[in-house]
């Protein structure tokens, strides 16, 4: 994104205080001229005061514009804050809504550290750039543009030293963006990865902890640091060269003003008070160049994180509704899919020319070896992703035609990983339905078989669950995610390796409660472990994005074909321990504990 296209969009953002945008503009213009007058009347009242002419009438004047100043630079003090703080929080609830709404594709590429890096950083110069624009900057861009034919028409001699001044400051300030672009445009790439892999570390860090790894990832860092630092120092140097040539050429200016100021006294073609104006001019236009040379090396160190802000705004999400699109209206919850086929963009995975009915009340376990396409499926259903070809129906409604929210409401989903948020155990249960009533949510533990270690905790359901749910163990966390399930009691149900990895008593209890949240629901059960999926009333399995085998279990077995040749190895993902459990199952060993050994 060029330069000054990113400063456009900038101030396109102001769009909601427009109306305040505009006066601080008017006011800023105003400002310039009233500061230009100052160094006239100042001039005039010395060129009457040295030839005996009365000068009460310009002090009067010279009062007027200074008070009318101040009252300008009030109005554009209290409401310049404003506007920036007002709008800093705006672009932010858009960047966070944005990255939000963005399909699974873009955030399985994105780290969260640096998202937010981009989010914070982006807000913050946006409003650095909006509060000096109004405060300081404005009004000097408008008081150069004035200035400079002013100082033409009282003295041209005078005045073309003032514009060489300003060809040399506009001059060098132009090569120096010219040759600092890039280089921190690469500074600032160099910033956000330094944030993404401090946020990857502190997010895994017991991983870290775990395999001595804080020594490797600190010399990691500081390789980023460098490169860092690298890129940024050669733009700090052509700056502080700038300010130095700038500072000079200021000085020299001066002198020279004075010098041509008193050779053409001498002449008689200029008044000591014209004189005295164009050192205010010159004062003036050297106090207002270095604030925009200093404005300017400051927009050119924000563009790249400003740009990098904007790139993520213009992320587009692949999910698109249709214009006019209704909410699903889900009356039993049958579901078909109709040679449906999706590629992950860049690579040969994905499914191919699926189709299968789920019948309404009906549980359809989806298995198969990993990367067969099982997660694909559902979350087609879900609308994390569009089918490339081929159509998903809930009762009848082909819901590429209906509105993307009301088909995520109309689905449960537990995953292998709960996902909990850092807060009470009543907030995360909320979730699945924010208005549930506290007799509702205790309801909904019961049910999961949760309520009683809940009630166990430090405040019961006010105990916070910690970052992940990492103040829970494994199994707390799976019931929890169950019974959030149920609280939102959606028709449809995905169950994505609800059990995975849990002991067996702790699977025990799960399964009853998982048991229990499908009653009455079309559910699709993704699984690795043969007991999971002995009972479902069709299972589809899959292999290379395709299904190769589907019926009962005992019908699958019965076939002898490649789920059979898994089921006799023990496992679909040849998990040895599964085979133990499925004989557990099998000969009605396994028991209903009543304790809790998950930790």
């Amino acid at each position: 994104m060029p330069f000054l296209k990113i400063y456009a969009r900038a101030i396109q953002l102001l769009g909601p205080e427009r109306g305040f945008a505009f006066a601080l503009t008017a006011t800023g213009i105003a400002l310039a001229f009233l500061q230009l007058a100052e160094p006239l009347l100042f001039g005039r009242v010395i060129d009457a005061l040295s030839t005996g002419k009365p000068a009460m009438g310009l002090v009067g004047l010279w009062a007027g514009f200074g008070f009318a100043g101040v009252a300008a630079n009030i109005f554009v003090a209290l409401h310049a804050d404003r506007i920036a703080h007002t709008r800093r929080v705006g672009v932010m609830k858009q960047f966070f809504e944005h990255v939000v709404a963005l399909p699974a594709a873009f955030h399985s590429q994105a780290q969260s550290g640096r998202l937010i890096s981009i989010m914070l950083s982006g807000a913050d110069n946006l409003f650095a750039f909006w509060l000096a624009m109004f405060r300081e900057h404005l009004t000097s861009i408008v008081m150069l543009i004035v200035l400079l034919p002013t100082a033409l028409w009282i003295n041209l001699h005078m005045g073309l030293l003032l514009a060489a001044l300003m060809v040399i400051y506009i001059g060098l300030s132009a090569l120096v963006v010219t040759k600092t672009h890039y280089g921190q445009a690469e500074a600032s790439r160099h910033h956000a990865e330094f944030s993404g892999r401090v946020g990857d570390v502190i997010g895994n860090v017991t991983v870290v902890q775990s395999f001595v790894r804080l020594a490797e990832e600190t010399r990691a860092l500081q390789g980023v640091m460098n490169n860092l630092l690298k890129a940024q120092l050669p733009v700090l140097t052509w700056w502080a060269l700038t300010t130095v040539m700038t500072r000079g050429a200021a000085t020299i200016t001066i002198v020279s003003l004075f010098a041509l100021g008193t050779s053409l006294h001498q002449q008689g073609a200029i008044t000591v008070g014209e004189i005295v104006s164009f050192i205010g001019f010159a004062t003036a236009l050297i106090g207002r160049l270095d604030q925009l040379t200093f404005f300017l090396s400051r927009l050119v160190f924000e563009a790249a994180a400003m740009r990098q802000f904007f790139d993520v705004l213009d992320q587009s999400s692949t999910i698109v509704e249709k214009p006019g699109a209704t909410d699903l209206a889900v009356t039993a919850g049958h579901v078909v899919f109709d040679r449906v086929s999706f590629r992950y963009p860049g690579s040969d995975t994905g499914i191919t020319d699926i189709s299968f009915e789920a019948k309404p009340g009906e549980t359809v376990a989806i298995v198969g070896p990993t990367g067969s396409g099982k997660s694909t499926a559902v979350a087609l259903l879900q609308r994390v992703r569009d089918p490339d070809r081929g159509r998903i129906l809930i009762d009848g409604q082909d819901i590429a035609d209906v509105k993307v929210d009301s088909v995520r409401r109309a689905i449960g989903v537990v995953f292998q990983d709960p996902g909990l948020f850092d807060r009470s155990i009543a907030e995360n249960l909320r979730i699945g339905k924010p208005e549930a009533t506290e007799a509702e949510i205790r309801e909904a533990a019961r049910l999961a078989e949760c309520d009683v270690f809940v009630t166990g905790k430090p405040g019961s359901y006010d105990f916070r669950a910690g970052e992940r749910g990492r103040s829970l163990s494994g199994g707390e966390r799976q019931r929890l995610a169950i019974a959030r399930a149920i609280l939102k009691n959606a028709p449809i149900l995905i169950l994505d390796e609800a059990t995975s990895a849990l002991d067996t008593e702790t699977e025990a209890r799960i399964k009853r409660a998982l048991e229990r949240l499908s009653e009455g629901r079309t559910s699709f059960v993704i699984a690795h472990r043969l007991s999971t999926i002995r009972s479902a009333d069709q299972i589809l399995f899959m292999e290379a994005g395709r299904i190769a085998e589907r019926g009962t279990f005992d019908e699958l077995v019965a076939r002898g074909g490649r789920f059979a040749a898994l089921v006799a190895a023990g496992s679909l993902d040849g998990d040895p321990t599964a085979q133990s459990l499925e004989s557990q199952y099998r000969d009605g060993l396994l028991t209903h504990a009543a304790g809790d050994s998950e930790r």
